[in-house]
């Protein structure tokens, strides 16, 4: 026991620099790619350059003998072994599940599908001898349009199933004929989600060794623990023979949320050569294979009073499955139904989902997995009904949104939203913006009938994040849960160790999870080191997407520290001879209450309970402590988004001349990673609004398969953002916290496209098809005037 050192100050809220971005900034990192074991073997893939095919033959006997080359095996090779990648989501007891081999044996159906591979000693002998592979092929027609696919005597995707319908998912609330039938005004829109490639800046990477009679992999992926399981699963191979690795990884956005085709193939290709194998995309393999996100058409309908109350809502959705059906890809649209209500109170709410085959890459999780596409649809159409009610679009939405006082508040779509501020987050947001001011100046250049309009867009959104609880999931047919495991482990010398199951990708884990740590234990930050992404070291767990991590992740270790507290106060108070409920813990001190009584820091407890020389009876030597965390609930984000865009309206030219983003996440552990989230998701929402969009040709040709195609926006393309946030504490976890990962991206998308819709009403445009390319403004310009003149 010692005297009473000052208390470290408290951590959680200070904007501290993220403690792991030393190593990864300076390269001083271990990316998948840059393990090499001695005999390693490289592994390249021969890809269909069809979207739909027979494969009537291959001959890779030239291939087989050329120099370096160990092995080539094709499908048929691993037909008895592959077994077909999982499908966790199947939404609908009806649903359509096609088998989905590794590597296809008979049949195609997405350019850039696997058929061969190739083992060498060195990348360049695998990729010379994949040139020297012939395979046959008989055409199949390609199936790419959703409406076509759905028809009467459409070609199918999978002539064993019958049709190219996947499943159809209704849900309803409320009476919404009489909704409708009793509106004053109906506004309807079709809004087209368009096809997006996620860009990590790491590509995929895998490698695999056997050892010790089992198998490693290191992988660049999002769900080490989950990995895992499915490679068990889907192998045959015990679950505990297989450990799994996510080392250092370069982002993931969801495109790293999957069991994909090419781990599968390097653990049998590990298992049948017996050696350490090693494979990384291109990046134009990665934009053919990584699964693709989005693509949607939503049929959207509101209704309401003269007076702007919002009736009711009706949803239809086609959503592009793609070719399979990957880790997630039918609960995507799934998780979006329940958001298109959004902020907003009304009487009356359905929804359907058709998913669609299509002969394209199959389509999973992307930044924000159906939330932005809600939101999207949702945040348009309340713009369009407040231009229908010549009403301002903000004053709409006050008329229409949950109070402050209302919550919780239970949607029309079943959600209760625990805690939220839309008023305050709105009042912020127009303040920072200068709202009025804007709308004066727009005032002006619309009556000088400037060529350069300005317009304004809203964006008052929320989402729900931290996937839960279990059984809400499993109600809906997800193949998981939503808990999360951590454990805290205090060394003798005061030095603390933190398991998280949480596996980041470039979040910031490693500081937060140490500022939580530091203020719950009393121990100083730089004292706490985080471990994650090794599925022996951190044996459990749910990993990472979906804005969980925090909410869930950082929640179980807060339950953790406070069980390692319990834990020392039995300790604490037989060394100061007090009884348990007499002492108090603050600042990482236990002392007696009320008294000059000695006390004791918890790394003393810690190095006591090593010694063991004094242990109260019963008491095992140690403070260590795991937990699994359990929410009772979603978290539910929200914000108020403002965009400020000049147009161009001679060549369709769109400039962002100001963002605000004010967001309200709960209780901020680290303000700096939370700006850093926004700025990241906003880039990612603006790229929908304005720049990406997979297109496939006529033949299922992706022609926008590199970077110089696939237009992704760099800094020069963004503006300076405002940013500010408003706090309501979340009243669902421990933390208060809200997740941010995906927020930007959610409330973006819709405050662009709304504001260049804006500038040009004084044209006609209602709406412009994303990305809002110079070329499809100026022809939005232009058909809106072919229209007038008619």
């Amino acid at each position: 026991m010692t005297g009473a050192p000052e208390a470290p100050a408290r951590q959680t809220g200070l904007a501290l620099p993220r403690k792991e971005d030393a190593h990864l900034l300076t390269g001083r990192t271990e990316w998948t790619d840059n393990i090499a074991h001695s005999g390693t073997l490289q592994v390249v893939f021969l890809r269909s350059p069809m979207a739909h095919a027979r494969i009537t033959g291959i001959d890779a006997s030239r291939a087989a003998e050329m120099p370096g080359v160990v092995s080539v095996l094709t499908g048929a090779d691993f037909a008895g072994e592959q077994g077909s990648l999982p499908c966790a989501w199947p939404v609908t007891d009806d649903i359509v599940l096609p088998e989905h081999p590794p590597m296809a044996v008979e049949e195609v159906r997405y350019v850039g599908e696997a058929v061969a591979c190739v083992v060498a000693r060195d990348a360049a002998s695998a990729a010379d001898a994949l040139e020297e592979i012939d395979v046959d092929y008989e055409p199949l027609p390609a199936v790419l349009d959703m409406e076509r696919a759905i028809a009467p005597g459409a070609d199918l995707v999978h002539a064993d199933k019958g049709t190219n319908t996947c499943y159809v998912w209704p849900f309803a609330s409320g009476d919404v004929d009489a909704a409708f039938s009793g509106a004053d005004v109906v506004v309807t829109r079709r809004y087209r989600q368009q096809r997006l490639i996620p860009a990590a800046m790491e590509p995929r990477a895998v490698v695999c060794r056997p050892e010790n009679g089992g198998y490693t992999m290191w992988s660049a992926t999002q769900i080490p623990h989950i990995l895992r399981l499915m490679l068990a699963m889907t192998t045959g191979i015990p679950e505990q023979d297989i450990r799994v690795i996510a080392p250092d990884v370069g982002g993931g956005f969801g495109s790293k949320l999957q069991v994909t085709a090419e781990e599968v193939l390097l653990l049998l290709l590990a298992r049948r050569l017996g050696a350490p194998v090693k494979w990384t995309e291109t990046r134009s393999e990665g934009f053919q294979t990584t699964h693709h996100g989005r693509d949607q058409i939503q049929d959207v309908s509101i209704a309401a009073d003269a007076d702007g109350r919002i009736r009711g809502l009706r949803v239809q959705l086609l959503a592009d499955m793609g070719a399979y059906l990957m880790l997630v890809t039918p609960g995507v649209p799934i998780l979006g139904a329940f958001m298109y209500p959004a902020i907003y109170k009304m009487d009356a709410y359905s929804f359907t989902c058709t998913g669609v085959f299509t002969t394209t890459m199959p389509t999973d999780a992307y930044r924000g997995a159906g939330r932005p596409e809600a939101t999207y649809a949702i945040e348009r159409i309340v713009t369009e009904l407040a231009e229908e009610l010549g009403m301002d679009p903000i004053e709409l939405r006050r008329r229409n949104w949950i109070g402050h006082d209302e919550f919780p508040y239970t949607t029309v779509a079943g959600l209760t939203y625990d805690s939220g501020n839309y008023e305050a987050a709105t009042e912020q947001a127009t303040a920072l913006f200068g709202y009025d001011g804007l709308r004066a100046e727009q005032r002006r250049r619309r009556e000088r009938g400037d060529p350069v309009q300005l317009g304004i867009g809203v964006s008052t959104y929320t989402e729900m994040c931290g996937l839960a609880p279990s059984r809400i999931l499993g109600e809906l047919k997800y193949g998981a849960g939503g808990w999360e495991h951590a454990a805290v482990r205090m060394l003798p010398t005061g030095k603390v160790e933190v398991v998280t199951g949480s596996s980041a990708h470039g979040q910031g884990h490693e500081t937060a999870w140490s500022q939580i740590t530091a203020d719950r234990l009393g121990v100083p930050v730089e004292d706490v080191r985080v471990l994650h992404g090794d599925t022996m070291v951190s044996p459990r767990g749910m990993d990472t997407y979906g804005s969980r991590s925090l909410v869930v992740g950082g929640s179980a270790v807060v339950r953790a520290c406070d069980r390692v507290v319990d834990k020392a106060r039995r300790f604490a108070a037989h060394l100061l001879e007090a009884a348990e409920d007499d002492l108090e813990f603050s600042g990482g001190r236990f002392s007696v209450r009320g008294t000059e009584h000695p006390s004791a820091t918890i790394q003393e407890v810690a190095l006591a309970a090593f010694a063991a020389h004094d242990l109260p009876d019963g008491v095992e030597p140690s403070l260590d402590s795991d937990a699994a965390y359990e929410p009772s609930d979603f978290s539910y984000p929200h914000g108020t988004h403002l965009c400020a865009v000049e147009v161009d309206t001679e060549t369709g030219g769109v400039r962002i001349r100001s963002y605000t983003a004010v967001d309200d996440v709960g209780t901020v552990v680290n303000p700096l990673i939370v700006d850093g989230q926004v700025h990241g998701g906003l880039a990612q929402g603006i790229g929908q609004a304005l720049f990406e969009e997979a297109v496939h040709d006529a033949e299922g040709n992706l022609v926008t398969s590199t970077m110089a195609d696939y237009l992704v926006p760099s800094a020069a393309d963004l503006p300076d953002f405002t940013t500010d946030r408003t706090v309501t504490p979340s009243t669902t976890n421990p933390l208060g916290a809200k997740g941010v990962g995906e927020a930007g991206t959610i409330a973006s998308t819709p405050a662009v496209v709304n504001a260049i819709v804006d500038a040009l009403r004084p044209h006609g445009v209602r709406d412009v098809h994303m990305p809002c390319t110079p070329e499809r403004v100026w022809r939005a310009i232009a058909d809106a005037k072919e229209g007038g003149a008619r």
